[in-house]
């Protein structure tokens, strides 16, 4: 079938194509080696600019149990971000009334009133909400809050972002501070 001039044309053939084909892996195989090089440092640069979670967090989130009428949301808010965050409002179904609130001292007594441009949440730090401080006020709640019930949150930010959270029902006996100066509402039997 094949002369000898063919075979050995053959050969030759085969040889250089074998030649030709090893210089073109080899080409093909140069960008390959060079790309696992350049993954590693875009990795490397990726977690330095992205936060380490979400924007905005909550720890030990908790809601006073209550029979009715008010209650109060407590937890400390974590900014993972560099610029500050700011909450402006809350919702919960639990109630119809949500307000952010600080404790502030009026002539001689401590009283709780809305807080006027909402929860600052600085740059990489955090906000804490307690009794007897900032705090997530309900008014009117719709149903009885008991202990180990969730209560769901959604918070409103400054840029109009949300941010949503469960909280835990949790006695407490403390914090009675009257609600704002003059309102006649005081917060007695640890309602807030």
């Amino acid at each position: 079938m094949f002369s000898r001039t063919s075979k050995a044309t053959a050969i030759r053939v085969t040889g250089l194509g074998l030649v030709a084909a090893a210089a073109v892996l080899t080409a093909c195989g140069s960008p390959r080696q060079a790309a696992p090089a350049a993954a590693p440092a875009a990795a490397t640069t990726a977690p330095a600019t992205a936060p380490a979670g979400p924007a905005l967090a909550i720890t030990d989130p908790w809601v006073k149990t209550a029979e009715k009428g008010m209650s109060a949301a407590f937890g400390t808010l974590v900014n993972n971000t560099g610029s500050d965050i700011v909450v402006v409002s809350g919702t919960t179904p639990l109630s119809p009334e949500v307000e952010l609130h600080e404790v502030v001292e009026s002539d001689g007594k401590m009283v709780m009133r809305p807080k006027k441009g909402g929860f600052v949440i600085p740059a990489h730090g955090s906000h804490e909400l307690k009794p007897g401080g900032d705090h997530i006020m309900l008014m009117n709640i719709v149903e009885q809050v008991r202990p180990g019930a969730e209560v769901r949150f959604t918070l409103t930010l400054k840029d109009g972002g949300t941010f949503s959270f469960t909280a835990l029902g949790k006695d407490f006996a403390g914090a009675k501070e009257d609600y704002q100066p003059g309102s006649g509402m005081h917060m007695g039997g640890g309602n807030g």
